[in-house]
């Protein structure tokens, strides 16, 4: 789906037709908001703009040193935006360009950032009054979206090292949760510095307007007070991994203690077994008909018990 966001009388039109556009000129939009659009709307684009549109596929593989770069007429921007899915993240690469005055956002499915953005834009649409203040607004509200990811997270450790603190124990999951926060905090941190080098690359840039520089820079301090700290989280994580390494080797060392109890409370018996080999000249269970089957049940069912205490306490 395309959507025109055109200059009305004191207010922003919103068009979703795309055949308007032969109605309209340059001067008339400023920004249009491409969601996962299809092949006729990407050409009606391109054939309104000059200008060649990005695939998602090409989007994901540009390297993040060309995340931003600037042509005679065309600035183009590229950034991957988070999504939470459950306890996982994953993300979508957007694209931005810049040109004749448009700010075109090319896009495959809904994200927050762009809802909110477009409320804003609606509301106050005095406060952009460009399609640079536009760009350099989703990008705000990007930030503020990653910010609060990274105090979830920080929340999800703490809620982690607590339960570790308070059990005592070894337990898989958390093993689980722990890396999986590991894998989060990694993508989030990658994600923030995609930002950074969006932003150092608007701040060199002279095309943008005068007033919007020293945002960016707040912008670019922000971004750094969020990459600490991701580094601070995992430094916590890997404390935590730590210790839940520790209390596995010390669960480790009690079985073992166990297990060498017991061989030696068996050893005194055995040897005296061995020296003697049991071979008494009264047994009853020599002449016994059952005395085979009884002696193969005896051995199972100490060897069941045995199985069935260490299990109970967790040993194996």
């Amino acid at each position: 789906m395309v959507t025109l966001f055109v200059r009305g009388d004191n207010k922003i039109i919103q068009e979703t037709e795309i055949e308007q556009l032969e109605e309209l000129s340059f001067d008339d939009i400023i920004w249009i908001d491409m969601n996962n659009p299809s092949l006729k709307e990407k050409k009606a684009i391109e054939n309104f703009l000059h200008v060649n549109l990005t695939t998602r596929q090409q989007a994901e593989e540009i390297e993040s040193s060309s995340r931003y770069s600037e042509s005679e007429s065309t600035i183009m921007a590229n950034s991957n935006f988070l999504i939470q899915e459950d306890d996982e993240f994953t993300y979508e690469a957007v694209s931005f360009i810049l040109k004749e005055g448009i700010l075109v956002t090319v896009r495959n499915i809904d994200l927050k950032v762009f809802s909110d953005t477009i409320r804003r834009f609606l509301l106050n649409n005095r406060a952009f009054p460009t399609s640079f203040h536009l760009m350099v607004a989703i990008l705000e509200t990007r930030i503020d979206l990653d910010a609060d990811m990274v105090e979830q997270i920080a929340r999800d450790i703490a809620k982690v090292s607590k339960e570790l603190s308070l059990s005592g124990s070894v337990d898989e999951e958390v093993l689980l949760d722990i890396n999986q926060l590991q894998e989060n905090s990694m993508l989030l941190r990658e994600n923030i510095i995609d930002k950074q080098r969006v932003l150092s690359g608007i701040l060199k840039s002279e095309r943008f307007p005068n007033d919007l520089y020293p945002k960016v820079t707040i912008m670019l301090k922000d971004v750094g007070s969020l990459i600490n700290h991701t580094d601070f989280s995992f430094e916590r994580l890997e404390y935590l991994q730590n210790t839940f390494l520790g209390l596995i080797n010390i669960e480790q060392n009690k079985i073992i203690k166990i297990f060498t109890v017991v061989s030696v409370i068996f050893m005194p018996p055995t040897l005296i077994a061995s020296m003697y080999g049991m071979n008494f000249n009264f047994m009853p269970e020599l002449t016994w008909k059952y005395g085979y089957l009884f002696a193969i049940c005896v051995m199972l069912f100490s060897s069941g018990i045995t199985l069935f205490i260490f299990r109970k306490r967790k040993w194996l």
